[in-house]
C-alpha cells in the first residue's frame, strides 16, 4: 500500500505531498494530484520508514524538505528528478543511502544534508553545483569519494567529525 496525503501551494497552483501511510519497500511519488503537478516533498514525508529501500521522485519535484528520508535505514536506491533544486537542512539525515549523485539543477548542499548517513561512501556532484555547506557530510564515517568539479566552494567543515585527510584531498 502507498497512500500520500497533498496540500495544495495556493501561490502556483501545485501540490506538495506532505504525508506518507505505506509499507511497500519500493515507493513511487505521483507525479500528480488532481491533475497538478506534486512540486515539494515536505518535511518529514518517509521519517521513520524503515521498510523502505527504493524511492522514485518524479520530474515534478524541485524541492526535498528537511528529515524526509530521516531514519530510512534500508533506503539504498533514490532516483531523484532532474529537476531537483533545493535541499532542505537534514533531508537525508541518518538514512542508509551508500552512493548519490545529486540532481543536475541542484545549486548548493546544505548544512547537516547528510548528516550521520553511516553507509553514504560515494557522493557523485553535479556539473552546477556551487557550493557544500558546512557539516553537510557530518559523521559520514565510511565516506570515501566525493567527486565535484573544480568551481566548488567546499567548506573546511563540510565533513566535520570525519578524518582530516579527507576533506584536505576533496
Amino acid at each position: 500500500m502507498q497512500e500520500f496525503t497533498f496540500k495544495l501551494i495556493d501561490d502556483n497552483g501545485t501540490y506538495c505531498a506532505v504525508q506518507y501511510d505505506g509499507d511497500e519497500a519500493e515507493v513511487t511519488i505521483p507525479s500528480t494530484h488532481n491533475g497538478q503537478p506534486v512540486t515539494i516533498l515536505f518535511d518529514n514525508l518517509f521519517r521513520g520508514h524503515k521498510e523502505i529501500t527504493s524511492v522514485t521522485i518524479p520530474d515534478t519535484v524541485s524541492v526535498i524538505g528537511g528529515f524526509v528520508f530521516d531514519g530510512c535505514d534500508n533506503l539504498r536506491d533514490l532516483h531523484f528528478s532532474p529537476n531537483v533544486e533545493e535541499f532542505w537542512q537534514y533531508a537525508f539525515v541518518r538514512c542508509g543511502i551508500e552512493e548519490i549523485a545529486l540532481p543536475e539543477k541542484l545549486k548548493y548542499v546544505p548544512p547537516f544534508a547528510f548528516k550521520d548517513c553511516k553507509n553514504l561512501r560515494k557522493v557523485v556532484c553535479n556539473d552546477g553545483l556551487k557550493e557544500i555547506c558546512s557539516w553537510a557530510f557530518e559523521g559520514c564515517d565510511k565516506l570515501t569519494e566525493l567527486q565535484h568539479g573544480p568551481n566548488v566552494s567546499v567548506s573546511p567543515r563540510a565533513f566535520e567529525t570525519m578524518d582530516k585527510e579527507f576533506y584536505k584531498n576533496n
